[in-house]
């Protein structure tokens, strides 16, 4: 039985402004699923947003990026009772800065695994 400190699931990053899942994220995501499913491991999917857009905004775009995700796991096998989703909005930034490098980072969804 695969152990939940095993499972790694790759950060899940998004375009401006977006919340679909891009189809280079579909291996990454079903290889999770699986290691999911098989472990009995709970998750939480974090979503992040850039910094620009208000507040109230990008709460809700983080949380339409972790719902997708959610979304796309549960439809590849994992119970929803093991997943929960949280928005952090720009409240926690993978990398300070400004400029689109940055932003593109920060446009993500990741995962705690427990």
């Amino acid at each position: 039985r695969i152990s939940a400190d095993s499972i790694s699931i790759p950060t899940v990053y998004f375009d401006l402004d977006k919340s679909n899942i891009k189809d280079e994220y579909a291996e990454g995501l079903r290889l999770g699923a699986t290691a999911l499913r098989e472990s009995g491991a709970s998750i939480t999917i974090e979503g992040h947003c850039d910094e620009r857009g208000s507040d109230e905004y990008n709460i809700a775009l983080g949380e339409r990026r972790a719902n997708a995700v959610r979304s796309y796991l549960y439809n590849l096998g994992v119970p929803n009772s093991h997943m929960s989703a949280v928005s952090y909005g720009e409240a926690r930034p993978a990398v300070s800065g400004t400029g689109e490098t940055a932003w593109q980072l920060n446009r993500r969804a990741q995962f705690v695994i427990r």
